[in-house]
C-alpha cells in the first residue's frame, strides 16, 4: 500500500508540475529550466561544479554541471524503480539540454 501511494504521489507531482519548473539555473551563460521532480534533489551549494558520470553499459564518460548529473542520477534511479514516467521526463530534458551527453550516457 505503501509504494502505490508513493507511485501515484510522483505520478500526480509529475502531471501537476511537468510543464512547470522550480527552478532555474544559470550555467555558463545559459539559463536551464529544471522540471520541479529533479530541483527537489538538486543540491544549490555544488550545482555548478563539475562531476563526471559514466555509461553503466560502455563506459564511456563525460563532464556534467552537478545539477545535471542530479538529473541523470534520478534518471538511472528511475529506471531501476520502473518509474517510467519519471525516466522519460528527465530523458527528454537532457535531449533538450545536453545533446552530446545524452548520446554518451543514455542513448
Amino acid at each position: 500500500m505503501t509504494t502505490q501511494a508513493t507511485t501515484k504521489d510522483i505520478e500526480n507531482l509529475l502531471n501537476e508540475d511537468y510543464k512547470e519548473t522550480m527552478n532555474i539555473i544559470k550555467w555558463n551563460g545559459k539559463e536551464y529550466k529544471i522540471p520541479a521532480y529533479f530541483a527537489n534533489n538538486i543540491d544549490s551549494k555544488q550545482a555548478l561544479d563539475m562531476a563526471t558520470c559514466t555509461n553503466p553499459y560502455s563506459n564511456e564518460q563525460c563532464e556534467l554541471p552537478n545539477f545535471a548529473a542530479t538529473i541523470y542520477y534520478n534518471i538511472k534511479d528511475a529506471e531501476w524503480a520502473e518509474q517510467y514516467k519519471i525516466m522519460q521526463q528527465g530523458i527528454t530534458w537532457f535531449q533538450k539540454n545536453f545533446v552530446k551527453q545524452y548520446y554518451t550516457l543514455l542513448d
